[in-house]
């Protein structure tokens, strides 16, 4: 295991580029997974990480020093830095000290939007992204399609909400939605506080497209025009709607429910 003392090193400066910098890591194709959850998630579904980074108290730790012995013993690079170092890096507060450096997936693009998918017209909220991500995986579904403008699903806020979700989809960014719905061969779903069907009417037991938009705007009309279906949520009158990530979770879970 190699150690780095320094704020100098050249690779030290280089990992907190990748901590700091969302353009570097778009840049670089490179994303950083801070703690044991995720680094564990990622090796069981993905592989081995292109580095491996402990910090000094964590090493011995019971559930870093397995995951650490691995990384030696594939022949990743491992690298070990005082904790001060560390914690500039990390976004965790009171983390475990452990943190892969990946590659961030590319996953072959469809020709057609023929699978139960998510499609997020410029979403902002990092903690929305992660946690419909989240619901995304356990529900079943696999592909993710996210427009220009929406967050970075491998920034590490996102990560962190997403809790291993990623490496169970394939997340498609800076996708332009317009063509991608013209491939659509199954329906297009979007909730709708304007519509009278709600969203234990419409059957879903068969695979569809879920359209969510911006926490505060929706989804631009344009793509709104595209949807083959619009659903409401039924909720009390006083609570002007909900939010992104719950009403994501409600549309997946009620199309669990009506598949079983």
């Amino acid at each position: 295991m190699k150690s780095i003392s320094s704020r100098d090193n050249p690779l030290y400066k280089e990992l907190k580029q990748l901590a700091t910098s969302s353009q570097a890591r778009r840049k670089s194709g490179r994303t950083l997974l801070d703690g044991v959850h995720l680094c564990q998630a990622y090796w069981q579904h993905l592989g081995e990480p292109q580095l491996c980074i402990v910090s000094e108290s964590s090493a011995q730790h019971h559930e870093v020093a397995p995951v650490v012995a691995r990384c030696l013993a594939s022949g990743t690079q491992t690298i070990c830095m005082p904790d001060a170092l560390y914690h500039a890096l990390s976004q965790v507060e009171h983390g475990i000290g452990l943190m892969f450096i990946v590659a961030t997936p590319s996953p072959e693009f469809p020709a057609q939007l023929s699978q139960c998918s998510v499609v997020l017209d410029n979403l902002q909220d990092p903690g929305n992204l992660g946690s419909i991500l989240r619901s995304a995986a356990a529900a079943g579904i696999k592909n993710v399609f996210c427009s220009i403008g929406t967050a970075f699903a491998w920034s590490p806020k996102v990560m962190r909400a997403g809790m291993g979700a990623h490496f169970l989809l394939n997340i498609f960014e800076n996708v332009n939605l317009s063509s991608l719905l013209e491939s659509a061969t199954i329906p297009v779903l979007a909730t709708s506080s304007h519509t009278q069907q709600t969203i234990y009417q419409v059957d879903l037991n068969q695979p569809v497209v879920w359209l969510f938009g911006h926490e505060g705007q929706g989804v631009a009309d344009d793509l709104m025009a595209m949807a083959t279906h619009t659903v409401t949520i039924p909720q009390r009158p006083e609570i002007e709607s909900l939010n992104v990530a719950a009403s994501a979770a409600i549309c997946f879970f009620e199309q669990v429910r009506q598949s079983q």
